[in-house]
């Protein structure tokens, strides 16, 4: 069925907590009283970016922004913009100290200057749906894996790309995989694949996000990997505290598998993979990799040595890659459009040193006191002030920066002098 209008509602846990569960079956029922179900549709996305205004939603074709919304503001929105075509100017979003409210999504200043990647889904699908996953080229990188490429091509678009893992300590994501293909050819074993979402840092919910908005990306990432360096299983370990995020991704599992993108002969080719989902306990700790393996094992959460790396012996000893939410997410974007389409984001020259350079876009929760928190995904190479000020919009009440945390607990605290610093893993470090 075509529709005339879509209203598309953030069902992130941000807005889910504000209530967008019960704006949204307001507007449904709305629709309905005034006959124009076949003309309207609500879908309920992924986190929309702009958690500081939530509830939020966005009516298509016609780009508009509304934030803030209470249940009583339903009748008028559906009156006025989705019966009679006039959208609603008190209920759109308005800049601290701007004059009057912004009318349309692309130009609000908080969205930009980001550039989306990982998040190129969000606000635009139903994470709960995969034909809106596959309406959107999903898959298609799966299937190209399968079909075009060997292992080793795989493997080597992915070393070209650039692509660190996004966990933080920025490992080559192929020189990883290659590492782990070879110990487990060298020892004649299954290797094992994990997608890390323990994301305990405070203020972080990227990862959460991510899986909450697009649950068939990390899915997809993860199963391209396996049919890279030859596993059959693989693991999603994430916090007891993101239910929201779980659920859609047992669903989104459970679609995939229905579609034959997922378990034994997937896409009709000899190749077998199956993940499942390992809950975590709170255990903080458990966000780094050895500790996680212990913890997947059913043991207690506590880290080893380094110097047995987990791609050698990992988990119950087995050859074990393990890569986060982001990263995973990543990983269909640049097997659909190639290394050199992701290179062209970021900084630095990674065709002939895997570490020398920063390519692609970085996802972030900018939260704390700055006029607008939220979810929001830069390229590389960007400076900390634009992020603060363009995209945040500066501090409440016109005070002054003093600085800002990066990294978590383990990163540190940037000063006011280090405003127009570049934001890539060489110049944080």
């Amino acid at each position: 069925m075509a529709f005339r209008s879509h209203v598309l509602v953030c069902a992130g846990t941000g807005c889910v907590s504000c209530g967008s569960y019960e704006l949204g079956a307001a507007i449904e029922s709305e629709i309905a009283a005034r006959d124009l179900a076949r003309e309207v549709q609500v879908v309920r996305t992924g986190c929309q970016g702009f958690c500081a205004e939530g509830p939020v939603l966005i009516v298509q074709p016609d780009d508009v922004f509304y934030c803030g919304l209470k249940k009583a503001d339903v009748p008028t929105l559906v009156e006025e913009h989705l019966l009679k075509g006039r959208p609603v100017t008190k209920l759109m979003y308005t800049p601290p100290a701007a004059p009057a409210p912004v009318p349309t999504l692309s130009q609000i200043p908080f969205f930009a200057k980001q550039r989306l990647v990982v998040l190129r889904n969000r606000g635009l699908i139903d994470p709960e749906r995969i034909g809106d996953y596959i309406a959107r080229d999903g898959y298609a990188a799966l299937a190209k894996a399968l079909g075009e490429m060997t292992p080793e091509q795989i493997i080597q678009e992915i070393k070209l790309s650039g692509l660190r893992g996004r966990g933080g300590g920025g490992f080559p994501t192929g020189v990883k995989w290659a590492t782990c293909r070879q110990a487990a050819v060298h020892r004649g074993v299954e290797p094992i694949v994990v997608c890390n979402a323990d994301e305990g840092d405070p203020g972080a919910f990227m990862d959460r996000s991510i899986i909450e908005s697009d649950p068939h990306a990390v899915i997809e990432g993860m199963v391209i990997a396996a049919r890279a360096i030859g596993a059959k299983q693989g693991f999603v370990y994430i916090r007891h505290e993101y239910p929201i995020a779980r659920e859609r991704l047992a669903k989104a599992l459970d679609q995939a598998r229905e579609y034959g993108l997922l378990g034994r002969g997937i896409l009709g080719t000899k190749f077998d993979f199956d993940i499942a989902i390992v809950q975590g306990a709170g255990a903080f700790v458990c966000g780094e990799s050895t500790a996680l393996m212990a913890s997947l094992e059913g043991k207690v959460g506590e880290p080893r040595a380094k110097y047995i790396h987990t791609v050698e012996y990992g988990y119950k000893n087995l050859p074990t890659n393990l890569n986060n939410v982001e990263t995973w997410a990543n990983v269909p974007l640049i097997i659909n459009r190639g290394a050199a389409w992701f290179t062209s984001m970021g900084t630095g020259d990674v065709s002939e040193n895997p570490w020398n350079g920063s390519s692609g876009t970085k996802v972030f929760s900018l939260v704390g006191k700055v006029n607008n928190t939220g979810l929001i995904e830069v390229p590389m190479g960007i400076t900390l002030r634009e992020i603060i000020f363009d995209i945040g919009g500066g501090i409440p009440r016109g005070r002054a920066f003093k600085a800002v945390q990066t990294g978590g607990p383990s990163g540190g605290c940037l000063p006011a002098s280090h405003i127009d610093m570049p934001v890539d893993f060489d110049s944080l470090t």
